[in-house]
């Protein structure tokens, strides 16, 4: 196999062989610790400007298929795995992991220890890396990976967003059909599109939603102009304060129209409400996390992918309420407005890939829009 290298920031080095295309990326390498999911973590935008690392041992023995798909294609920067299965065992299945790689040009390295990846990341937080199957050796990585670009500052929603405003008619998979038809719409919402997974769009279907999906760079007058019963903030990738232009946007329309936001979404809403943001030295990213609601005190097992949180005691000086709190780091979670229809979450009720503990937000969200139409 050909031979392959991973570099950090730090100086520290990986070999192992080389995985999907041959070449070399660049990106803030971080760990995921999903046992599944991979087709789904790799086409999900809020990837994009980071190399994925699976923390399970074994990933791609159920190959790839046509409909776990998150977005219109891979995002991530590059991909990282200890062992890439050569056999994909599955029904569903249309190609391998590898092939998958090599068809959308994204790099990959196997055969490197990554618990001792996972573990230096933990202690060392996450950090700029680059993946090379071209690379004659370390020397000349480990001087140009200093200078790849952090996430902080950076504004990567622009580079994943819709060009142009769509609408979204596809419901929930069943098994025996496939992605069903939503039942008829009972209210209408517009969905800003900061890196959208589609299985949020088929969920806020599956829950009554008229859905309008329109570009991150949408003013809050053209907003307005559909007249929503509601507004969907989404995931995406990347710092939120390098998106000022959506944040001054959500802060026109807090207080006019009901709000629901998830991840990135949820980040933003704490900014235009006044709060502040930071990044975390890991992030969370898998399917596996625990999250309790303050107000019930059950505990949901959540899917996460973010490197950013929002301060809870800025949020709460500005009127805000913290519904929910990670119990692996005490973060936020989650945010409700104490006057305003507005509300958030840091993790994904949609799941894809995992649990679905948490899908009843989708329907307190059409509760509010209803309980403010009425």
């Amino acid at each position: 196999m050909r031979p392959a290298l991973l570099v950090l920031r730090d100086g520290r080095i990986f070999r192992g062989q080389a995985l999907g295309a041959i070449g070399e990326a660049s990106g803030e390498v971080i760990f995921n610790t999903a046992m599944s999911g991979y087709q789904e973590i790799l086409t999900d935008p809020s990837y994009k400007g980071q190399i994925v690392a699976m923390t399970y041992p074994l990933i791609g023995n159920y190959g790839v298929n046509e409909e776990d798909v998150e977005s219109r294609r891979p995002w991530v920067n590059g991909f990282i795995v200890k062992e890439a299965s050569s056999i994909a065992s599955s029904f569903r299945s249309a190609t391998t992991l590898d092939a998958y790689l090599k068809a959308h040009g994204i790099v990959g390295i196997q055969g490197i220890d990554t618990r001792a990846l996972t573990r230096h990341l933990r202690d060392h937080g996450a950090q700029d890396g680059i993946v090379s199957s071209v690379a004659a050796g370390p020397a000349d990585l480990v001087a140009r990976v200093r200078d790849v670009p952090g996430l902080v500052g950076r504004d990567l929603v622009a580079e994943v967003t819709a060009e142009a405003p769509y609408t979204w008619a596809q419901g929930g998979w069943e098994r025996a059909r496939g992605y069903v038809a939503p039942p008829p719409p009972r209210c209408t919402v517009v969905a800003y599109d900061c890196g959208i997974k589609w299985n949020i769009l088929r969920q806020l279907r599956m829950a009554g939603c008229d859905v309008t999906v329109v570009p991150a760079s949408t003013p809050a007058a053209a907003v307005l102009e559909l007249k929503p019963d509601g507004l969907f903030l989404s995931n995406g990738p990347g710092d939120p304060e390098g998106v000022p232009y959506l944040i001054g946007a959500v802060r026109a329309l807090l207080g006019r129209v009901p709000i629901f936001g998830i991840c990135l979404g949820h980040q933003i809403l704490g900014l235009a409400g006044g709060g502040r943001t930071y990044k975390l030295p890991f992030g969370h990213h898998g399917a596996n996390h625990p999250v309790k609601d303050l107000a019930t005190g059950k505990v949901a097992i959540t899917a996460q992918n973010h490197g950013f949180a929002v301060d809870p005691d800025s949020a709460e000086r500005h009127g805000w309420t913290v519904t929910h709190v990670n119990l692996n780091d005490g973060t936020c979670e989650g945010l409700r407005h104490r006057e305003w229809p507005a509300f958030s979450v840091q993790y994904h009720p949609e799941a894809s890939p995992g649990p679905h503990d948490a899908n009843y937000l989708f329907h307190r969200f059409t509760d509010l829009m209803a309980r403010k139409g009425g």
